[in-house]
């Protein structure tokens, strides 16, 4: 569990990076809403991170093990990429930040694949709702770096000054990965040529559950964080727009949004030992949809010329609620994705069911500047809503509220 809470810091730091604190440069830089929301399109790798996990599955490192090793190489890769943008500016270097988040989206996603499989590898099944809610409500800690901290700093000190203190983060999960001992042993079923590792997964995938049952689990995955993935896509640009400082970001809606997130995680993944993963999906998500109304009902008040401690408690109020539902539904979201890979190929299925959930957060989130500027942010939200309900309809084919049994990839590992 201890692994967990580093892997999920690991994770989180740089995705947030480029969600949170990217946006927020641009945005206080007079950069222009349409071009920051096309900076959605530098998560491509995570949607197609599926197409490489083969090869960090076969391919050993001569050094520090089979996971160890490729999580090394891509959290340094990170470090550097991080440092890095202190050297740009926005209104010189606009293709070259893009181009340089695209590499941190690669390697971010290379580590998200071996940081996904070894989790997997180490957790026993009963334990994956509580391991992988740990993971996730520490990857959203992460969020307090580039989402709070690298904020508060950035009213202080000049961008450059707080992009190498922010690239300085990658170390905890940096000397995590040089100081474990552990390292997952092969599953006897592990494919051992490449050809193995890029086509049994997904033969196994599909025979295991059936062509039309599989493609029912591949669209509920793209469906099940949709909504919620658009309304969270601007959301610094859209307190910024409200009236909101930097600093009220950063220490009210960043922190507001953390701690419910955190609490109610751990809480759902506790929870799901009891209820199974199967009850979470249907509960939790409910909750998840309903909370993005919050947003649809603070942007109606319009920009604020003064900011009060009224506005600051809605602000922190609206996110809080927006958070429970998250925290909930996320925690139950990756415990079912890790649930439905089998352990002789976890690398390459878990990096298919997670690709496929980035897409939304990739290519439709593209769109939110637009929408936004053609919709306005209330109705904006409102679709935000709408969107998300595909989602839970799916549940009934995919999670049937008495199906929580043990899937057979788990008994045939």
């Amino acid at each position: 569990m201890l692994v967990c809470v580093f892997t999920g810091f690991t994770s989180g730091l740089p995705l947030y990076f480029l969600i949170n604190l990217i946006p927020a440069w641009l945005r206080s830089e007079h950069i222009d809403l349409k071009t920051i929301g096309l900076f959605a399109l530098i998560g491509l790798p995570f949607t197609w991170k599926f197409v490489w996990s083969p090869l960090m599955d076969a391919v050993k490192l001569p050094f520090l093990g089979r996971r160890r090793g490729w999580m090394l190489v891509t959290q340094i890769g990170l470090m550097v990429a991080l440092a890095l943008y202190a050297l740009l500016n926005p209104q010189q270097h606009i293709q070259w930040i893009m181009g340089l988040s695209v590499l941190v989206a690669f390697f971010s996603a290379s580590q998200d694949i071996v940081l996904d499989a070894f989790r997997r590898e180490i957790l026993p099944d009963n334990e994956l709702g509580l391991g992988n809610a740990i993971h996730v409500n520490a990857y959203r800690i992460a969020a307090l770096v580039p989402g709070s901290l690298s904020l508060v700093l950035a009213d202080i000190y000049p961008w450059p000054t707080v992009f190498m203190i922010t690239a300085l983060f990658m170390l905890p999960g940096l000397l995590m990965t040089l100081l474990l001992a552990q390292e997952p042993q092969l599953p006897p079923k592990a494919p051992k040529t490449l050809r193995q590792t890029i086509v049994e997964p997904f033969n196994e995938f599909f025979s295991r559950k059936g062509v039309r049952r599989a493609l029912l689990v591949l669209l509920f995955i793209f469906f099940y964080k949709l909504g919620d993935s658009m309304a969270t896509a601007l959301a610094t640009p859209f307190y910024l727009d409200m009236g909101y400082s930097k600093t009220d970001i950063g220490l009210i809606a960043k922190n507001a949004g953390l701690w419910p997130a955190v609490i109610f995680g751990i809480v759902g993944g506790i929870w799901m030992l009891k209820l199974g993963i199967n009850k979470a999906l249907w509960l939790f998500g409910l909750v998840q949809i309903v909370t993005i109304l919050g947003f649809a009902w603070l942007a109606g008040f319009g920009h604020f010329d003064t900011i009060t401690a009224t506005e600051r408690w809605m602000l922190a109020g609206v996110i809080g609620a927006e958070a429970v539902g998250v925290g909930l539904g996320t925690a139950a979201f990756v415990a079912y994705m890790a649930r439905e890979t089998n352990p002789a190929f976890t690398a390459t299925q878990l990096a298919l069911f997670t690709s496929l959930a980035a897409v939304p957060r990739t290519f439709i989130n593209a769109t939110t500047g637009y929408l936004i500027e053609w919709l306005g942010y209330v109705p904006f939200f409102w679709l935000c809503f709408f969107l998300a309900v595909p989602g839970m309809l799916l549940l009934y084919w995919v999670a049937p509220w008495h199906g929580d049994a043990a899937p057979q990839a788990a008994g045939k590992a």
